[in-house]
């Protein structure tokens, strides 16, 4: 008993062994490498660039009061509202200079007190006048003074009136203090309210804007370029635009404007450019819509293309591994034309139907390709039964 079972322990440990030797074996062969293979395909290829930005109306107007400074008493309109030309938006109560209302005040005073003076010197010399005791000629004088006197007092009071109500009586309703729009459009923002103090525009200051106008039946794009790319576009071109808020429709744009200056943003230098863009009737742009434009550089049509990830580089020479044999490739030069960032165009070097060397394939994506052959075998077997 003791026998068998000295001869049992030494045949598993033998077999221990051998198994072990096996697995050592097997551990120190070189795994074989599996690579996945593409095929050239013939195509179109663009070569494009997105220049971002926003869509804005290209007539947008500041509406700010002219020679008047007050408070905002009225506004006769809100946002999104359109105006045509000359519609009112607010009206301005003016709150008068106090050093310019007491000169005028001051100047009614005098204007008052002369006319009152040639008005005596008047009605004196023409009752003497028309007594016969002064010719024609003496009584031109104080005539002539009474009706200066009294042009002068009425100037005084106009002025007056102005500072005090920016309207004067001979101004048959024309006023500064009411503000109008100078243009024909929609009121894209109104950034006042009824009491808000404003200042009129003049040399020395921008003033206080009461209403922004636009008229967004016209809109351009407006973005930057890079630029490793400006010198590839001209004006003319003809844009393919996305709009962030629109996302289910693509509309034309037309390059009217391309920046002869370049400013730095980010590390880098870039161009503004402008383009016309034409509208849907269907959609409602609004102002500030981010965009995003898409300038075709170059096209070609039905051309041998490969992935550009295929692609080793060596020096300056370009090269693709063609297989010749299963598993078995060649290093071959190529060379390329127009590339869209994903695929290049091939010239030279490889044809329709060649595979080329692609990267290495996992056990998951073998299996995967086994079980698609398998299938392909089966499904071309089945059908051959048929």
């Amino acid at each position: 008993m003791k026998k068998v079972f000295r001869t049992v322990l030494i045949v598993l440990i033998i077999g221990l062994f051998i198994g072990t030797l096996f697995f050592i074996y097997n551990k120190s062969k070189a795994k074989v490498e599996v690579y996945d293979t593409k095929s050239p395909e013939i195509t179109d290829i663009i070569k494009k660039t997105v220049a971002t930005g926003s869509v804005v109306p290209r007539k947008e107007i500041k509406i700010k009061p002219q020679g008047v400074s007050g408070i905002v008493e009225t506004l006769f309109v809100e946002a999104g509202q359109m105006l045509k030309k000359g519609d009112k938006i607010a009206k301005i109560k003016i709150i008068p200079d106090m050093i310019n209302l007491n000169s005028a005040e001051s100047r009614v005073e005098r204007a008052q007190i002369n006319f009152e003076d040639a008005q005596i010197n008047y009605n004196r010399d023409k009752l003497l006048f028309e007594k016969n005791v002064i010719s024609e000629s003496d009584f031109q004088k104080p005539s002539l003074a009474y009706r200066s006197a009294q042009e002068e007092l009425k100037s005084a009071k106009d002025n007056l009136q102005l500072i005090k109500e920016g309207v004067t009586s001979k101004s048959d309703g024309a006023t500064n203090t009411i503000i109008r729009s100078t243009i024909e459009g929609m009121i894209l923002d109104i950034p006042v309210k009824e009491g808000y103090s404003v200042i009129q525009s003049n040399t020395f200051n921008e003033g206080t804007t009461v209403a922004v106008v636009a008229d967004m039946g016209e809109m351009i794009f407006q973005g930057m370029v890079d630029e490793t790319e400006v010198g590839r576009i001209t004006e003319g071109m003809n844009i393919k635009l996305t709009i962030g808020a629109i996302d289910d429709f693509t509309f034309d744009a037309h390059l009217e404007y391309i920046s002869p200056k370049g400013v730095a943003e980010n590390g880098a230098i870039q161009f503004e450019i402008k383009a016309a863009v034409k509208l849907n009737k269907k959609y409602f742009i609004r102002s500030g819509y981010s965009a995003n434009a898409e300038i075709v550089l170059d096209k070609k049509e039905q051309v041998l293309v490969i992935n550009e990830s295929l692609l080793e580089f060596k020096n300056d020479s370009t090269f693709v591994n063609i297989e010749t044999e299963p598993q078995v490739f060649e290093r071959r030069y190529v060379k390329t034309g127009l590339s869209d960032g994903i695929n290049i165009e091939v010239l030279e070097g490889v044809k329709k139907g060649d595979k080329i060397k692609g990267e290495k394939m996992s056990k998951i994506e073998l299996m995967k390709e086994k079980k698609k052959k398998r299938d392909a075998e089966n499904k071309k077997e089945k059908n051959s039964d048929n």
